[in-house]
């Protein structure tokens, strides 16, 4: 009789093996497979917006680059999300569990969840905001205010999902932002830019003169072939800007491509300075 018990019972183990049990394993295998392929096409479709651009030039894209490079990360961390839930209920059904018997427990645990994961449906909401209303994406140099207050983190942006955002400062250090706690944002290369370089002189300087060197400046940097892909226009000089018995602060400022305000405004304050140097003018300290 136990033989006889024994050989239904593995009879019954043999067959749920080569039905359900079989089944389980292809699902998730599927769904290892899958997420390789998302992986994969997601790669293919970055790096096919990055084609065009260098690596010193990363940031130096257009917005609809940008914006396509995030929606690809965010899509991607989606998908596989859906499809993972929907493989696990799956499974759940092989292993004999109902699933529909799950919904009550399921709607008193998600409610409990609720409470106590209200910031992370507050990350993914604001997420989804930031990415639908295209405020960075990918490359951007922004600085980002949070809950709290202190002092606001500063990057390039190298990563956007639902939930974070990740940056890495001139430092080299990685920063994660929830997108919850985001309360302001400040894109610095969004479009274009603006490098303002202020020039302190005495005050007894002779105030033409300084100008009209200046604008030789501007001109010149214009005409630079190394320096004019970088810029949108002609740089300009605004004037006077601050003034002391001492000395007095006169403003220059360039539109430039997005990112590229810091190399340019490098560039500019090293002719202004040699500049001055040559016609005996010297900038305050």
């Amino acid at each position: 009789m136990n033989d006889v018990l024994a050989i239904s019972a593995g009879s019954e183990v043999t067959a749920w093996l080569r039905s359900s049990g079989l089944e389980i394993v292809l699902l998730v295998i599927g769904a290892m497979l899958f997420g390789r392929l998302a992986a994969f096409i997601r790669d293919r479709v970055t790096s096919k917006i990055d084609s065009g651009f260098q690596s010193s030039d990363a940031l130096v894209r257009t917005e609809a680059a940008k914006h396509r490079h995030a929606l690809a990360q965010v899509v991607t961390w989606v998908v596989l999300t859906i499809v993972y839930v929907l493989v696990g209920m799956e499974v759940l059904q092989r292993l004999g569990f109902a699933v529909t018997g799950l919904v009550a427990p399921a709607a008193v645990l998600g409610a409990a969840l609720g409470f106590g994961a209200q910031r992370i449906v507050q990350d993914i909401l604001a997420g989804f905001f930031l990415i639908t209303e295209r405020q960075y994406g990918f490359g951007d140099v922004v600085q980002i205010a949070v809950v709290g207050g202190g002092d606001p983190a500063e990057g390039t942006v190298e990563d956007v999902t639902l939930r974070i955002t990740t940056l890495r400062n001139s430092d080299g250090e990685v920063i994660t932002v929830p997108n919850g706690q985001i309360v302001k944002v400040i894109n610095l290369s969004k479009d274009w830019a603006r490098a303002a370089i202020d020039v302190p002189v005495s005050a007894q300087a002779d105030i033409t003169r300084i100008n009209e060197v200046l604008h030789q400046v501007c001109t010149e940097a214009y005409q630079d072939p190394r320096l004019e892909p970088l810029l949108l226009d002609e740089p300009s000089v605004m004037g006077v800007e601050g003034l002391s018995l001492a000395e007095m602060n006169i403003r220059m400022v360039a539109r430039t491509l997005p990112g590229k305000q810091f190399e340019v405004g490098r560039e500019l304050r090293v002719r202004v300075a040699a500049a001055l140097r040559k016609e005996g003018i010297s900038e305050t300290t």
